[in-house]
């Protein structure tokens, strides 16, 4: 991630932040549109699983700067995303219901150079989580 894309992603985020009720129920809609069977993997009300959503990923667009410090709680996220029976085909899926609400809620000021910033972003964290999904499984076996 550039410094250019971390300010992109933090600028765009800033966008979503006073419609982020309305972009998690366009999130979660488009979720278990692309795949249904994922909506068992959520025991929370999907408003109520929507606010933690929000709220991780504004710590983590906030935290683009200090990746030392954010990545160590990326992995433990992940790690416990293990429990929830994630698994790393959904990134794919998460990644691609993510772009498309932000699409959705952006319009015009998510273009090209805000979805490489996102996809780039997106692609760095899921594979932060995916690299803590191993550390649970060593400390459980």
């Amino acid at each position: 991630m550039t410094p250019t894309q971390i300010a992109l992603v933090q600028t765009s985020w800033a966008q979503v932040v006073p419609i982020r009720t309305q972009a998690a129920a366009l999130f979660y809609g488009r979720l278990f549109q692309l795949d249904p069977s994922l909506r068992a993997l959520f025991r929370a009300p999907i408003a109520e699983q929507g606010e933690r959503l929000m709220n991780m990923i504004d710590i983590a667009v906030r935290g683009l700067g200090r990746l030392d410090s954010l990545l160590p709680a990326v992995q433990a996220l992940g790690a416990r995303h293990l429990d929830y029976g994630v698994q790393t085909a959904h990134y794919d899926t998460v990644g691609e219901a993510l772009l498309w609400t932000l699409e959705q809620g952006l319009g015009p000021a998510f273009d090209a150079d805000a979805r490489a910033a996102w996809t780039e972003v997106y692609g760095a964290l899921a594979s932060a989580m995916q690299a803590g999904a191993p550390l649970r499984q060593a400390a459980s076996g």
